[in-house]
């Protein structure tokens, strides 16, 4: 079974060129995951901090998402980021409804 790179590649790193164009290629999917990435905390995990603190989450989460960057070639690493934001996107929404909903009912 032989395979080519290019069929290997996920989504992502097929739409950027990674095979064709690596250097910038490569740069798209780590702004990509890193964006993604953003995301799905601000969507699910972030808190009010004191600068300090998030800027120090934003350093980690950079240098983490360095080492997914390489992943998300051949592994569905954006994709996954996607799909996790999409899922969050949506509780984020019936939650708000679900509180507007509460807060009608108790005021009226």
């Amino acid at each position: 079974m032989n395979t080519t790179v290019t069929e290997r590649m996920t989504f992502f790193a097929s739409l950027f060129e990674v095979d064709q164009n690596p250097e910038t290629g490569m740069r798209y999917l780590y702004v990509t995951v890193f964006l993604l990435a953003v995301l799905v905390y601000k969507l699910g995990f972030a808190r009010k901090l004191v600068l300090w603190q998030n800027l120090i989450i934003y350093v980690c989460m950079a240098l983490g998402c360095t080492i997914l960057s390489f992943f998300a070639a051949f592994l569905p690493v954006a994709e996954g980021l996607a799909i996790t934001a999409i899922f969050l996107a949506i509780y984020r929404f019936r939650l708000h409804l679900h509180r507007k909903e509460e807060n009608e009912k108790s005021a009226g």
